[in-house]
């Protein structure tokens, strides 16, 4: 139960950065995607299941919370969250903790499908077709970007997935 708590307020609060943070260090309109990291982070340390389920509560706030700002389909980022972390964890069974390649791999996957089915359902649904202009001026750079933030917080995830490993493991233990 703990650990479903710590998790709940580690969503809100990479919900709450990447609303309102990561807009204040764009650069050039370009924002890195911390939930996108978080998701490929966690679905990597704790498989599949918990990647689909992070990813899916995460995407729904993040509905929730940009749909002042114009997105009316509730639950497009929810699926896609949804999906992305689902995919993390299959890479749970070959993943070494101290090894950040593969984070940073999956999330450059993740965050190019993202921006692609980003630019599908709200730009050429709306008949802008200029694809590769949009690839080469917001989805590359946005990889880039959040790449970059990888390599900064997976470190953190993984230090707080490890202290809750812990508390896990001792509370199993309690009961033997």
């Amino acid at each position: 139960m703990k650990t479903k708590l710590i998790l709940a307020g580690m969503i809100l609060a990479c919900l709450i950065l990447q609303c309102s943070l990561m807009p204040a260090i764009s650069i050039a309109s370009i924002t890195p995607n911390l939930m996108i990291v978080f998701i490929v982070s966690f679905g990597l340390m704790r498989g599949k299941r918990a990647g689909l389920i992070i990813g899916f509560i995460s995407g729904i706030l993040m509905d929730l919370m940009t749909m002042t700002l114009g997105y009316y389909i509730v639950g497009f980022h929810g699926i896609i969250y949804m999906f992305i972390g689902y995919f993390s964890g299959y890479c749970y069974r070959i993943f070494y903790d101290d090894d950040v390649k593969m984070p940073v791999m999956l999330t450059a996957a993740g965050d190019l499908c993202y921006g692609i089915l980003v630019y599908i359902m709200q730009f050429l649904l709306r008949g802008r077709v200029q694809f590769f202009y949009y690839l080469r001026r917001i989805i590359m750079p946005e990889v880039v970007y959040t790449i970059l933030l990888t390599l900064i917080c997976y470190w953190l995830f993984l230090f707080i997935n490890r202290k809750l490993e812990k508390a896990d493991k001792r509370s199993v233990d309690s009961f033997v």
